[in-house]
């Protein structure tokens, strides 16, 4: 198909898993992706989504760094 692109090639170019780029397709996270089966097509201009972490309450992220309280 000219102008759609595999979940192999997308997750080689973003540099993410296949499998996070068919959790993405599953979700609706990329837009214009068509599936056919159990393959997705997805298109060659698509932008790769901003990846979102799913924290426990009161977790502070590891890469920022926080102040100390003084008190």
């Amino acid at each position: 198909m000219n102008g759609y692109v595999t979940v192999r090639d997308k997750a080689l170019l973003w540099g993410f898993s296949e499998r996070q780029v068919q959790i993405w397709c599953k979700s609706e996270k990329i837009e214009g992706v068509m599936q056919f089966g159990k393959s997705w097509a997805i298109p060659d201009n698509a932008q790769k989504p901003t990846r979102t972490v799913n924290m426990k309450p009161g977790r502070k992220p590891k890469n920022e760094t926080f102040e100390k309280l003084e008190h």
